[in-house]
């Protein structure tokens, strides 16, 4: 079994329904990943040494999902200079905007990726993307990927 290449990390079991969609995603890519679930308020010393883990692990892009306070991005992204990309999940009070502003608003320096509420296939393609930038056979998977959704959208 190859090397994880990809982490996703989410902020409690309730949103894997949303995270599994990044795996399946990158799946189709055959990019090997792994996944947690870690919570930046209930379990920071763990998730810190998670974090101390990931390059020695050979991860290369980390995808992280959470909702409310959505917390969990920006601390990954604080404390690696890997690239995180950054999946808010609809729920709390707001729906998910909450976690969307909280995810995207990381000051100068700490920046994450931010996708839409849920959007945790875009947040795969987007992974794939950075690791395809080195890899060419990566990269001719990403291209047919592009050419098959464009040929999909024009038969809608």
């Amino acid at each position: 079994m190859a090397r994880p290449r990809v982490a996703i990390v989410s902020g409690s079991p309730g949103d894997g329904n949303v995270m599994s969609q990044a795996g399946a995603m990158l799946d189709r890519f055959e990019v090997p990943w792994d996944e947690t679930v870690l919570s930046a308020h209930r379990a920071p010393k763990a998730l810190a040494g998670w974090i101390d883990n990931l390059e020695p692990r050979g991860i290369e892009v980390v995808i992280a999902g959470a909702s409310q306070s959505a917390a969990l991005p920006g601390t990954v992204a604080a404390h690696t200079t890997l690239p995180v990309i950054g999946v808010p999940i609809r729920g709390g009070a707001l729906d998910g905007i909450d976690a969307m502003l909280a995810i995207a608003q990381m000051p100068p320096g700490v920046p994450v990726a931010t996708m839409g509420l849920d959007g945790s296939r875009n947040a795969a393609v987007l992974a794939v993307q950075i690791l395809a930038i080195g890899d060419p056979d990566l990269r001719a998977k990403l291209v047919q990927f592009k050419d098959d959704f464009e040929i999909a959208a024009r038969a809608q």
